[in-house]
């Protein structure tokens, strides 16, 4: 769920500030973790890794850090 939400936060930041001053560095820096997560999610390893707590934990953290930065740029 971070994952699509990451990634939609930031498709919904690039177009919404179209014509802004590095609008498409500032999406990306949401685009690009929410992809990775995503991708990690369809793989063995991943899936195992995403079960574990800790990484419920770290997913958790930076999905709150991706939304806040979110709404500052």
């Amino acid at each position: 769920m971070a994952a699509y939400g990451a990634l939609a936060v930031g498709l919904i930041n690039l177009r919404y500030q179209t014509g802004a001053d590095q609008n498409l560095l500032k999406s990306l820096a949401l685009i690009i973790p929410g992809t990775l997560l995503l991708s990690i999610s369809f793989i063995e390893a991943g899936k195992k890794w995403l079960a574990t707590k800790a990484a419920a934990q770290a997913v958790t953290a930076i999905w709150v850090l991706l939304l806040l930065y979110s709404f500052i740029v």
